[in-house]
Formats: C-alpha cells, sequence, structure tokens
C-alpha cells in the first residue's frame, strides 16, 4: 500500500488551535485522497458488454484539427496512438474477450470482437462506443479456425460513412453515425461469401462468392458499395440521416434485404 504524505502544521499554543489544526490536516488528507480517485473516474469508463475505455492523453492531442490516431490490436485490447509521437491516446478493452480485426473511418474506430460483436468506437478522444452491433452465428464462425476475421470489416462509401459486414452467410451495411442497419446482403443458395478474398475497385468493394464445385470462384464475385449490391438499373436505398434528408427526396424504402446473386 503506498504511504500516504503528510502535512506538519506549525504548533499552536491554545486547544482551540489545536482542534482547528486538526480540521486543515483533514482536509487536507482528504484532498490527497480524493485526486487519485477524480483522475481514475475521468481516465476509466465502464459501459455495457463488459466495455472499458481508458484516456492516455491530454485535451489538448484530441483538439479540432489534430489527425486520428492510428489504431492496432495488442492482445486483448485496442490500443489508439498518436501518429507522430507514437503516444498512447486511448485503449478499448472488453471483459472476457479480446479483439480479431480493426477498422477505421474519419472519427470512427471499429473492432470486431472474438465473441462476434462489432464496435464503433470515438477514434479522436476514445471517449465513449457509439454501438455494438451481432451478427447470428458469427461467434461460431469466427471460433472455428484461425485468421478468419480478415476482410470482415470492410468501410463503404464516401469518408467511410458505412460499414459492411462481410461473413459466409451474408453482407450487412451498417450506417456508420448511428449504427443503422440499412441493407443485407443474402449469399446465394449453395454459395458462401468469402471476405479474405476481396478487393476495392473504385468506389466498389469486390467479394469473392464460391458455390462449392461449380465453377472458379472467379466466376461468383459480386461487387457492392455504400447503398447496396451494384447491379445495372437498381434503385438503391438512401443512406441520409433522416434529418439530413432533402425534403424534396420523396418517399424511399428505410431498409431492405437484397435479393442473393
Amino acid at each position: 500500500m503506498t504511504a500516504l504524505p503528510t502535512t506538519t502544521l506549525p504548533a499552536t499554543a491554545t486547544g482551540g488551535g489545536a482542534r482547528s489544526g486538526s480540521r486543515l490536516a483533514l482536509a487536507l488528507v482528504s484532498a490527497v485522497l480524493a485526486v487519485p480517485l477524480v483522475t481514475a473516474a475521468h481516465q476509466s469508463r465502464h459501459a455495457p458488454f463488459g466495455d472499458q475505455l481508458t484516456v492516455h492523453t491530454a485535451a489538448s492531442a484530441t483538439a479540432p484539427g489534430a489527425p486520428d490516431p492510428v489504431l492496432r490490436s495488442a492482445g486483448p485490447r485496442v490500443e489508439a496512438r498518436d501518429p507522430r509521437s507514437g503516444a498512447l491516446r486511448w485503449v478499448h478493452e472488453r471483459t472476457g474477450h479480446r479483439p480479431l480485426s480493426l477498422a477505421a473511418a474519419p472519427g470512427h474506430a471499429f473492432a470486431l470482437w472474438s465473441d462476434g460483436l462489432v464496435t464503433d468506437t470515438e477514434r479522436t478522444t476514445g471517449d465513449a462506443v457509439r454501438w455494438h452491433r451481432a451478427l447470428p452465428g458469427l461467434a461460431d464462425w469466427l471460433a472455428a479456425g484461425p485468421g478468419r476475421a480478415a476482410g470482415v470489416l470492410q468501410p463503404l462509401g464516401p469518408r467511410g460513412r458505412m460499414l459492411a459486414v462481410v461473413t459466409p452467410r451474408r453482407i450487412a451495411a451498417y450506417r456508420v453515425p448511428d449504427g443503422d442497419l440499412r441493407w443485407v446482403l443474402p449469399a446465394a443458395g449453395g454459395c458462401a461469401f468469402e471476405p479474405r478474398r476481396s478487393v476495392r475497385t473504385g468506389g466498389a468493394l469486390l467479394v469473392a462468392q464460391p458455390c462449392g464445385g461449380r465453377g472458379a470462384w472467379t466466376s461468383g464475385v459480386i461487387a457492392v458499395d455504400g447503398l447496396g449490391r451494384i447491379v445495372p438499373g437498381r434503385t438503391p436505398l438512401g443512406n441520409e440521416l433522416p434529418e439530413d434528408r432533402p425534403k424534396s427526396q420523396g418517399h424511399r424504402p428505410e431498409k431492405a434485404v437484397t435479393r442473393p446473386g
């Protein structure tokens, strides 16, 4: 146990002065005890789903215009470090789970965890987890073999305003600002998406969808972007937040499940 610092007060000639000195000493000791407790409460915040966020940086490092930190996984935690100095800005941990894959967009830090949960953490300051999302069966599939998390998280659209979560059975796309599910693309019958076999070209993400022994996997490649599957003549959804949608836009469906391809 760390010894508390002591304060020596000048002796007084009266009993009243002694009592006053005792009260002052007690106030000083209480202040010394309160400082680390207040600091810890500010730096380490707990949230649902076992989240623990610990901030390690001064406010000046996250001032407007400061570059977003670089993300990396370090054992059971996500670390965000200053791109210039390498100093640790913040840490995100989840009790009993570890990050398997990371992705980023301006102001957003995405992580895929060993229990199949996807999180979006405030990237600049690390002071909040914006949302958590889980896909059916994802945790079991991730646990069935090593390296399966590669390619699962795919930011889409201008400035990564959409996040696609690519799994064998489906691609689900979430609107980054609020985590709203915007569209789902199931794999075709007898086929499965392979997140590791994906490539970007222009504004599109090409994902392999092999179908057993029916030809080479390249014959089953599909293309998606922030608005869904790219096919001729499509009428894509609008992904704007309700308050950002132009009034002249008219009615558009809010969500969609795209036909398997």
